[in-house]
C-alpha cells in the first residue's frame, strides 16, 4: 500500500472531521446562549449595525439551520466505511477541519466586537470553502446521488451564504470605523455589492449548473429587500436582481433538461 492510499484510508481523519463539525455546533450554541461579549451575533447585527443596508432581515439567518444540517450530514457521510478510500472526500476533510477552526474563532472575535479581525477571519472561512467547492468540482463532476446531497449541495449552500456574509462583514467593519464611503452614498454601495453578488451567482450557475449557490443569493436579496423596504433604491434593486437571477436559473434549468 502506498503512502497516498494509506492517507486516503485513515479513519482518524474521518473521526477528527466529525469532531470538528460537532465542535463548531457547540461554539455556535454557546455564543447564542452565553456570548462572551454580552450580546450574541444577531443582537449585535440589530443594534450596532442596524443602519447597515446590506444586512438581510432576521428571518433570512434561519438558513444557518439548513447549513448546519447539511454540514452534519456531510460529517456523517464522510465517516461511512465506503468513503474511507474516497480520495476527494479525504482531501476535503482537511479543509473542513480548518474551516471549523476559523469559523469558531470568527464567532469569538465578532462577539468581542473585534470587527476588523473578524473580517480577516471571515476570509479564513471563505477561502477553505472555495477550496472545498473546487475539490468537489461541484456541478462538473458526475457523482452519486448520495455525494451530491451530502457533500455538493451542503457546501454550495454554505459557500453561497458565506459569500454574502463576507460582504456584510466588510460593510459592518467599515461602518464601525465610520468610513465615509469615499463620498458615495451607503445605498449606492449596497446596490453595487448586490449586483456583484448576483453576477457571481449567475456566473456559477452558467458555468457549473449549480442551483443551490444562486438560490442562496436570491434568499439573501429578498431578505435585504424586506429589511430595507423603506430605502426604495435598495429594496427595488434587490427584488429586481432576485427576479432576474431566478429567471436565469429557470431558463438554464429548462435548457439543460434532457428531451424525451
Amino acid at each position: 500500500m502506498t503512502s497516498s492510499s494509506h492517507r486516503s484510508s485513515n479513519p482518524l481523519l474521518q473521526i477528527l472531521t466529525l469532531v470538528a463539525i460537532l465542535g463548531t455546533f457547540v461554539v455556535n450554541i454557546w455564543s447564542n446562549l452565553a456570548p462572551i461579549g454580552g450580546q450574541n451575533i444577531g443582537e449585535i447585527a440589530n443594534t450596532v449595525f442596524a443602519d447597515v443596508l446590506v444586512i438581510p432581515a432576521n428571518y433570512a439567518f434561519a438558513i444557518w439551520g439548513i447549513i448546519y444540517l447539511g454540514f452534519l450530514a456531510f460529517g456523517v457521510y464522510q465517516l461511512l466505511p465506503d468513503q474511507r478510500t474516497n480520495a476527494t472526500i479525504r482531501q476535503v476533510d482537511y479543509w473542513v477541519i480548518l474551516l471549523c477552526i476559523t469559523q469558531s474563532i470568527w464567532v469569538f472575535l465578532f462577539t468581542l466586537r473585534q470587527f476588523w479581525w473578524s473580517t480577516v477571519m471571515m476570509l479564513g472561512i471563505l477561502l477553505p470553502l472555495i477550496k472545498i467547492y473546487l475539490l468537489l468540482d461541484v456541478g462538473r463532476r458526475r457523482v452519486s446521488r448520495q455525494e451530491k446531497w451530502f457533500a455538493h449541495i451542503p457546501f454550495s449552500i454554505y459557500l453561497g451564504w458565506i459569500s454574502v456574509a463576507t460582504i456584510v462583514n466588510v460593510a459592518s467593519a467599515l461602518f464601525a470605523n465610520n468610513w465615509d464611503g469615499w463620498g458615495i452614498a451607503p445605498a449606492t454601495w449596497t446596490v453595487i455589492m448586490m449586483v456583484i453578488a448576483t453576477a457571481i451567482g449567475a456566473m456559477i450557475n452558467l458555468q457549473r449548473q449549480d442551483i443551490a449557490y444562486p438560490l442562496v443569493i436570491i434568499w439573501a436579496l429578498v431578505g435585504i429587500a424586506i429589511r430595507q423596504a423603506d430605502v426604495a433604491i435598495v429594496s427595488i434593486t434587490a427584488i429586481g436582481l432576485a427576479i432576474g437571477l431566478g429567471i436565469l436559473l429557470l431558463v438554464n434549468q429548462l435548457k439543460g433538461r434532457p428531451k424525451r
